[in-house]
């Protein structure tokens, strides 16, 4: 293998800039744009960016192929795009790999998305599953990495029509090694990427694609029920800032593009803010720029009228959150909520919550170890260790 070698499969004008394909069906899907190589590590090269990261190196067996790979999948107005994730193969001589797929949690600039390997918390859980001998995939979803457009947040339909094309364009890079991917995948993500893990859970359990199905179930620290805990959270003080006016606000931006919460930023937000908010989530700016930006509580970011809204849900946001949190709905794989019962962001009665929607579940504390001072990042580095012990043992 040559590395730095681009290799440019079925791509067309059309495809990356969103028109739809000419042929009928959606056989397009997770059709692959372009491969790139981004690194080869040794086991020693994996333990370093793990160890870097906080994550723990205890399972890593094997070094590892490391892929970006653009691919094509539809937006969501179901149109014609193409998104970028990661895939990581271990390079253990096995020809038939069981597959984990990762979901990420809450980035705002694009390029921090696990494919474009910014840092090593971006590409740490991929890692750490692919050097323990799965070949994983991350997702970057809509509109981050190479993806076209802004991010739509917490999204979860396109959260899992992004991973399960995903899914797809692995197969055939993977083919392309001469190696299969096997039907089973196990499914986790942090945060974020908690309900956009259970709602890729359920696509695979409702036959959305002909050759993967749900192996099992493990998600980390998700914000599961928007509605009734989540947002009731963020609003009413539970959550802290930065946090609480950040996600709050990117909520918002991102739900009036898709579902139309508003049609001047000035319902929504007050002044000097209405001016600035958009502008913010764009995949372009950072975390720094919104805590340097927003104030610090929700009722000095919002108007009368957007804190009521956030708090009693009616129309269509009401519809949308709906729609979210019923992402753990009738799932009848094995599954596992991995939580730190000291989130300080995404409170444990969201998990509790999708435990009672499941049809098989437990919600898993996996204590508390906090990274940066974060007991929420913590989780994701515990709860990858956990899922990963638990694979493993399904195996």
């Amino acid at each position: 293998m040559v590395l730095g070698l681009v290799l440019v499969v079925g791509a067309s004008s059309a495809a990356a800039a969103g028109a739809q394909p000419e042929r009928g069906g959606d056989g397009w899907r997770g059709e692959v744009v372009a491969v790139q190589p981004l690194r080869e590590l040794d086991a020693s090269g994996v333990r370093d960016v793990l160890g870097g990261a906080q994550f723990d190196a205890g399972g890593v067996r094997h070094g590892v192929e490391v892929y970006q790979v653009l691919y094509r999948t539809v937006d969501a107005r179901n149109r014609a795009t193409v998104a970028s994730g990661l895939l990581a193969l271990p390079r253990n001589g096995e020809r038939q790999l069981r597959v984990v797929s990762y979901a990420h949690g809450t980035e705002l600039n694009r390029t921090d998305a696990p494919s474009m390997w910014r840092d090593g918390w971006a590409v740490a859980p991929a890692l750490t599953y692919a050097s323990a001998g799965f070949a994983a995939v991350a997702p970057d979803y809509l509109g981050m990495g190479l993806g076209p457009g802004p991010h739509p947040f917490l999204d979860v339909t396109t959260e899992a029509s992004a991973s399960l094309d995903l899914l797809r364009a692995a197969r055939t890079v993977a083919a392309g090694q001469q190696r299969t991917l096997r039907r089973e995948v196990y499914v986790t993500g942090f945060s974020q990427g908690g309900s956009g893990a259970t709602a890729l859970g359920q696509a695979l359990e409702r036959g959305g694609d002909g050759w993967f199905r749900l192996g099992a179930l493990a998600p980390i620290a998700g914000a599961f029920d928007a509605r009734r805990v989540e947002l009731p959270a963020l609003v009413g003080g539970t959550v802290a800032p930065p946090y609480n006016v950040g996600y709050t606000a990117y909520l918002v931006v991102a739900w009036n593009r898709l579902h139309g919460l508003y049609q001047r930023p000035e319902e929504f937000f007050a002044a000097p803010y209405a001016g600035k908010v958009e502008a913010l989530f764009d995949g372009v700016h950072t975390g720094e720029d919104l805590a340097a930006t927003l104030p610090g509580t929700p009722e000095e970011l919002f108007t009368p009228r957007g804190l009521a809204v956030l708090r009693a849900p009616s129309g269509p946001f009401a519809d949308a959150l709906a729609v979210h949190d019923a992402s753990c709905d009738g799932i009848r794989a094995p599954a596992r909520l991995l939580v730190d019962r000291a989130d300080e962001q995404v409170p444990v009665a969201n998990s509790t919550y999708c435990a009672t929607r499941l049809r098989t579940g437990a919600v898993v504390d996996v204590g508390t170890h906090p990274y940066n001072g974060s007991a929420h990042l913590g989780a994701n580095i515990a709860g990858t260790a956990a899922a990963l012990a638990w694979f493993r043992q399904l195996g």
